[in-house]
């Protein structure tokens, strides 16, 4: 993966991975509140040598005082002083128990003793700092004083109070600001780490280049959501201008796929229902009769047609009926959109032997009986539940599978495109569909051109009205649509 993987990674997952911190944060936060309240208090003591008479005699007596230090650490830290302090402050704690409690330290190159006591309370704390340094006192002052002869004579060694005690006025322990910090940190991590994981381990097609990585076939074009279709149907529906010019490019590289030998009756379908061939077909159909080329679509989907309900036109006649010979295709053929390019042939009734139908000579000599001129464009059912796409596509000239953005999987793409290869099917390419407008997978051309001023919207259709004029559109009467469908029409495909 690359920079911009990982960076497209974490803009998809932002939201788990913030909530996995946020969640962090307050797992932590709740932990200190099931924490006991820990106080520290602190205190020094140091050592001390007498009254020195000159110079030499104080720096003896400071060299003798950091000598004995280590010694007196090793009394401070001893069961003795802790006797001493339970017997002050009067508690129930064992001596060892109290040692617990206790930290004494010596700073590097001094006589001093510091002594940190922990306790329930703030008061506790500073009690046992007070009574441990008494102890310490005490436990010096003994050992020195039996040490230095009997009578009235006293070492010139002792321990003395430098700093009290303060009563402290926070809680030492559980520190919540780092315990949440900590918490937040983790949170983040896991967060992360799930986005990462999920990502490695989600196999949907989300980009062309997710495609163009994983099968050897060409991509003609990716498709923005478009929200206006999907709620008043895609004759309803006004397409924007990002729409317009994303259906321009995959008329566009359908033109130059094959220049010695355009293909010229092409299959639209895809992996599973839902994945927006239909809509992709009738779009597909509009540009191509937008550039002043015949178009016809023919609704073959015999199991679940929906072309001529999408388009509000007449269903009750159409494929079916020319098949078994109760019309003539020029008959039932439906002109739609003011382009006079657009036709559609209905589904007619359902057959209950749709693959046998589709598969039938009458079928491939209805294809190839239409002006060498037109774009036959024919929706079928889905590639993975029924066959019927893949015996069409043997013998045409190849199909377009529609996958859906963040819907068809590696998989499920692979097992369909499986299915052409078994019949020797042509795959021509792939549409990406329904690719996001916002968010981290949106592509480059299918939503840079959402413009929203009017100008701009005029400058797409003076684009248009310039292809336009590039290739006139050919004269009406000049087409040999009387001969479409008919007994003497020559099957020009190979594939017969």
């Amino acid at each position: 993966m690359e920079l911009d993987d990982y960076l497209r990674v974490l803009r998809t997952h932002w939201v788990a991975i913030l909530l996995a911190a946020a969640l962090g944060g307050a797992a932590a936060f709740g932990w200190t509140l099931t924490q006991p309240k820990v106080y520290a208090a602190t205190g020094s003591a140091i050592i001390t040598t007498g009254a020195s008479q000159d110079l030499g005699s104080a720096l003896v007596g400071d060299n003798y005082a950091k000598s004995r230090v280590k010694s007196y650490l090793d009394i401070a830290k001893s069961r003795k002083v802790a006797e001493y302090a339970v017997a002050e402050l009067d508690l129930d704690s064992s001596p060892d128990g109290l040692v617990a409690r206790v930290t004494v330290s010596n700073p590097l190159d001094t006589a001093v003793l510091r002594v940190a006591a922990n306790g329930s309370t703030p008061e506790e704390a500073r009690d046992l700092v007070e009574a441990w340094i008494s102890g310490m006192t005490q436990a010096v002052a003994d050992i020195e004083n039996s040490g230095a002869g009997g009578g009235d004579a006293e070492s010139v060694v002792a321990l003395q109070t430098l700093d009290s005690a303060v009563l402290p006025g926070a809680p030492s322990s559980p520190n919540v600001k780092l315990a949440v910090a900590l918490g937040l940190l983790v949170g983040l991590a896991l967060g992360v780490g799930y986005a990462l994981i999920k990502s490695t381990l989600d196999r949907r097609l989300r980009k062309p280049e997710d495609v163009e990585r994983e099968f050897d076939i060409p991509v003609l074009g990716a498709l923005p959501y478009d929200d206006a279709i999907a709620k008043n149907g895609v004759a309803n529906a006004k397409s924007d201008f990002a729409m317009s010019e994303a259906i321009r490019q995959v008329r566009t590289n359908l033109q130059f796929m094959d220049v010695d030998n355009p293909p010229r009756v092409i299959v639209v379908t895809s992996s599973l229902p839902g994945d927006g061939k239909s809509t992709t077909i009738i779009k597909l159909a509009e540009a191509v009769a937008e550039s002043g080329r015949d178009v016809v679509l023919i609704d073959a989907d015999l199991r679940r047609p929906t072309v001529a309900k999408n388009l509000g036109l007449g269903a009750d006649a159409g494929l079916t009926d020319v098949l078994v010979g109760r019309a003539r295709a020029q008959d039932v053929l439906q002109p739609y959109g003011d382009t006079d390019h657009f036709y559609v042939l209905a589904s007619g009734a359902i057959p209950p032997n749709p693959s046998e139908l589709l598969a039938s000579d009458a079928m491939h000599k209805l294809l190839y009986s239409f002006p060498t001129d037109a774009l036959i464009l024919i929706d079928t059912p889905p590639l993975i539940p029924v066959t019927d796409a893949a015996v069409l596509t043997a013998r045409t000239d190849g199909a377009l599978v529609v996958a859906a953005s963040g819907r068809t999987t590696i998989d499920v793409l692979d097992r369909a495109l499986q299915n052409l290869d078994r019949v020797n099917g042509r795959a021509l390419g792939i549409i990406v569909d329904a690719m996001p407008r916002k968010g981290a997978y949106k592509d480059a051309y299918a939503y840079a051109y959402d413009y929203s001023t009017e100008g701009d919207r005029k400058r797409g259709k003076n684009d248009t009205d310039a292809q336009s004029s590039v290739t006139p559109p050919p004269a009406r009467g000049d087409l040999a649509w009387d001969h479409v469908a008919s007994a003497d029409a020559p099957a020009e495909h190979p594939r017969a």
